[in-house]
């Protein structure tokens, strides 16, 4: 199954870790309610952010698809110019 998603995703462009999302990232991380050992949901929700992206599909209900934690983002997101996409499981997106 991996595989096979990854031949999927294959064409698909790769973003770029620019310095906006860095300092996006370090945002949420500092302001927000995500520990510090999720820099890595942080760059990856910065990176869905500043990109504009509709969606950000995620099996990560701990600190990615987390309505409390969402909120905080969000605010952040608004003050440093970006809206938050919508971030939640592929199943919930499926029901909407």
């Amino acid at each position: 199954m991996a595989a096979k998603r990854l031949e999927i995703l294959r064409d698909f462009p790769l973003l770029e870790v620019n310095e906006a999302v860095q300092s996006l990232a370090v945002q949420f991380l500092a302001k927000s309610n995500l520990p510090p050992k999720a820099a890595d949901d942080a760059l990856h929700i910065a990176v869905a952010t500043v990109y504009g992206l509709n969606y950000l599909l995620t099996w990560n209900c701990k600190h990615i698809a987390n309505a409390q934690i969402q909120k905080k983002l969000s605010q952040i997101s608004i003050e440093a110019g970006y809206e938050l996409p919508t971030i939640c499981t592929p199943y919930k997106l499926i029901e909407e």
